[in-house]
C-alpha cells in the first residue's frame, strides 16, 4: 500500500531549498570576494540548486506516478473482487427465490389437494 509522506517530503524540501539559499547568501556576505568572484559564485551555486531542484521534482514526479499506478491496480482488484461479490449475491438471492417460489407451489398444492379431500368427504 503507498504511504502518504508527500507533506513530509515537501517540508524538507522546502527547508532544504530555505537552508540552501541562506547558507548561501551568509557565505557570500562573509566571504572575502571581490564582486565579480561573488556574482560568478552565486551564478554557479544558483545553477547547482536549479538542477538539485530539478531533480528532487524529478524524484518526486517518479515517486507519485508509481504510487498512482499501485492505486489503479488495487482500485481494479478492488473492483473485480466487487464484481465477484455481486454476482455471488445475485445468484443466491436468485437460488432463494426459487426456493420460495417452489415452497409456495408445493404449499398451495397441498392447500388444494387438502380442501378437495374434504369436499369429496363431505
Amino acid at each position: 500500500m503507498a504511504r502518504d509522506d508527500g507533506g513530509d517530503l515537501g517540508a524538507f524540501l522546502a527547508g532544504f531549498m530555505v537552508g540552501g539559499l541562506v547558507g548561501a547568501a551568509v557565505s557570500l556576505l562573509m566571504a572575502p570576494q571581490s564582486g565579480t568572484e561573488t556574482r560568478e559564485l552565486i551564478k554557479t551555486k544558483g545553477i547547482e540548486l536549479r538542477d538539485q531542484a530539478d531533480d528532487e521534482m524529478r524524484e518526486i514526479r517518479l515517486r507519485a506516478e508509481s504510487a498512482l499506478a499501485d492505486m489503479r491496480v488495487q482500485a481494479d482488484e478492488i473492483q473485480d473482487r466487487a464484481r465477484v461479490a455481486v454476482s455471488d449475491a445475485r445468484t443466491r438471492v436468485g437460488s432463494a427465490v426459487e426456493q420460495g417460489v417452489q415452497a409456495a407451489r408445493a404449499t398451495r398444492d397441498e392447500l388444494s389437494s387438502g380442501k378437495k379431500a374434504k369436499e369429496s368427504e363431505s
